[in-house]
């Protein structure tokens, strides 16, 4: 419903939220999930492997170790949807811009949201641990 509210009137082209739309998003959600869960996992490797290290520094070096594969996922994706997008039918249009601003926010949340998120997170159960 909340989709629908921010959405309507608004999408390009003449697009509805139809069952193919909302199908577009559980697939970003979960395209999201995937590069979040590459990014902690690395996260993870470096704690194993330098446990003296500062946080903020091993986070930096995941982020930094995965930022070239979650661009080139994701813009080799895009690379495929936009001609579709453009010279698909009407049918598949909804699906592919779903799945075309989810490729893009769910790229910038992995990178840039989930990581502070993670950071701030394990901030706050080491100062407990502290205590």
């Amino acid at each position: 419903v909340g989709m629908f509210s921010i959405f309507y009137n608004r999408l390009p082209f003449g697009l509805e939220v139809d069952q193919a739309f909302i199908a577009a998003i559980l697939t970003i959600i979960g395209y999201s999930i995937n590069d979040t869960v590459v990014i902690f996992d690395r996260v993870r490797e470096y704690i194993k492997l330098y446990p003296k290290r500062d946080r903020v520094e091993i986070i930096n070096s995941a982020l930094n170790d995965t930022l070239s594969r979650t661009f080139s996922t994701s813009f080799s994706t895009l690379v495929v949807l936009i001609p579709i997008f453009f010279f698909g039918g009407d049918s598949i249009r909804g699906f592919i811009f779903g799945l075309i601003i989810g490729i893009i926010f769910g790229t910038y949340s992995s990178l840039f949201i989930a990581s502070p998120i993670a950071y701030d997170l394990q901030k706050k159960r080491l100062l407990k641990a502290a205590k």
